[in-house]
Protein backbone atom coordinates (compact mmCIF):
# COMPACT_ATOMS: atom_id res chain seq x y z
CA UNK A 1 0.00 0.00 0.00
CA UNK A 2 1.27 3.47 -0.87
CA UNK A 3 1.52 5.96 1.92
CA UNK A 4 0.13 9.40 1.34
CA UNK A 5 2.27 12.47 1.89
CA UNK A 6 1.55 14.46 5.05
CA UNK A 7 -0.70 17.25 3.77
CA UNK A 8 -2.88 19.72 5.61
CA UNK A 9 -6.02 18.61 3.76
CA UNK A 10 -5.81 15.06 5.19
CA UNK A 11 -4.60 15.96 8.69
CA UNK A 12 -6.77 15.20 11.70
CA UNK A 13 -5.88 18.60 13.19
CA UNK A 14 -6.80 20.68 10.11
CA UNK A 15 -9.85 22.29 11.76
CA UNK A 16 -7.88 23.73 14.68
CA UNK A 17 -4.34 23.95 13.30
CA UNK A 18 -2.48 27.25 13.67
CA UNK A 19 0.32 26.17 11.28
CA UNK A 20 -1.99 25.19 8.45
CA UNK A 21 -0.45 25.78 5.03
CA UNK A 22 2.35 27.88 6.58
CA UNK A 23 5.15 25.34 6.18
CA UNK A 24 7.58 25.69 3.30
CA UNK A 25 7.74 23.13 0.51
CA UNK A 26 9.42 19.95 1.70
CA UNK A 27 8.99 20.71 5.41
CA UNK A 28 7.24 18.07 7.46
CA UNK A 29 4.78 19.19 10.10
CA UNK A 30 5.68 17.71 13.49
CA UNK A 31 1.99 17.67 14.47
CA UNK A 32 0.70 15.81 11.40
CA UNK A 33 -1.66 12.92 12.07
CA UNK A 34 -3.60 11.36 9.18
CA UNK A 35 -7.36 11.64 9.57
CA UNK A 36 -8.48 8.00 9.61
CA UNK A 37 -11.99 8.94 8.45
CA UNK A 38 -10.54 9.86 5.03
CA UNK A 39 -10.04 6.77 2.94
CA UNK A 40 -7.83 6.53 -0.12
CA UNK A 41 -8.94 4.69 -3.27
CA UNK A 42 -6.89 1.56 -2.46
CA UNK A 43 -8.55 1.24 0.96
CA UNK A 44 -12.01 1.61 -0.59
CA UNK A 45 -11.23 -1.08 -3.17
CA UNK A 46 -9.96 -3.45 -0.47
CA UNK A 47 -13.14 -2.95 1.57
CA UNK A 48 -15.30 -3.59 -1.49
CA UNK A 49 -13.38 -6.77 -2.27
CA UNK A 50 -13.76 -7.99 1.32
CA UNK A 51 -17.50 -7.30 1.23
CA UNK A 52 -17.84 -9.30 -1.99
CA UNK A 53 -15.91 -12.24 -0.48
CA UNK A 54 -18.16 -12.32 2.58
CA UNK A 55 -21.32 -12.65 0.50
Amino acid sequence: MNQQKPMCVICAWRATCQKQFSLKAGQKCPDFVKDVTIKIEEEKEEENNEDKREK
